[in-house]
């Protein structure tokens, strides 16, 4: 089984003295040289939208992405600090949970295509929605899983792009509100309860979904396909 979850746009910076990007063998370095190489086709005026900023900072993020190579590294887990990885708190799991969540976690990035929880990698900033990187990463992500048994999906659209599931392997999870017996996305507080629950499954060592009936966050409840909070 494998559990493929989204990166995070906030990124804690590196301490001194960390390894090289370059140094590091990175599987997909091929992939992420063409990713820059790609980047540097962009002319400094188209910078603000393919970064979604000022254009001051998007110049300072495209230098950075270009410089990755050249760059200190952190494992991908302590790098990423948005609402999952907060949720998950990577610094009080159990070594039994941080083993597993090595072996069964696959981080989905625009920049680094796949990630393990450990792998090291330097600080960044580019969702995987510009400059066609879901193409870019689909092939390759695509055969990297093929022959997953099982694959649970815990990734938000825009990322489920950038591979072709097979549909007798793949279990797409998502955290959703229903009102009125109308189902719709539990949005920014489900990022919260997935973070939560990729924390119980990882502390739990589940290995199959019969496992996703014992988890229960904030009202949210599994009901065979995802997890489901029913408003008041």
């Amino acid at each position: 089984m494998k559990i493929l979850i989204p990166p995070s746009e906030g990124k804690a910076k590196v301490k001194p003295g960390g390894t090289l990007f370059s140094e590091t063998k990175f599987r997909y370095e091929r992939e992420v040289n063409q990713v820059v190489r790609l980047l540097e086709l962009i002319d400094d005026e188209d910078l603000s939208s393919v970064y979604g900023t000022s254009a001051e900072k998007a110049l300072m993020f495209h230098r950075q992405n270009q410089d990755v190579f050249n760059s200190r590294c952190a494992p991908a887990i302590e790098r990423y600090t948005g609402v999952v990885y907060e949720h998950i708190g990577w610094s009080t799991l159990s070594k039994k949970a941080k083993d597993y969540m090595e072996k069964y976690i696959y981080i989905f990035s625009g920049l680094f295509g796949l990630l393990t929880p450990k792998t090291p990698i330097p600080d960044y900033k580019l969702k995987m929605n510009v400059l066609s990187l879901q193409h870019h990463w689909n092939p390759v992500l695509t055969e990297t899983l093929k022959d997953e048994k099982v694959i649970v999906d815990l990734l938000p659209q825009v990322h489920r792009k950038a591979y072709k599931p097979n549909k007798e392997n793949v279990i797409p999870v998502d955290f959703q509100i229903t009102n009125k017996g109308k189902k719709s996305a539990a949005g920014h507080f489900g990022k919260a309860v997935k973070g939560e629950f990729i924390r119980y499954i990882a502390e739990n060592n589940i290995t199959d979904i019969e496992g996703f009936s014992g988890f229960e966050y904030e009202g949210f409840k599994w009901d065979g396909t995802s997890f489901v909070k029913e408003s008041s």
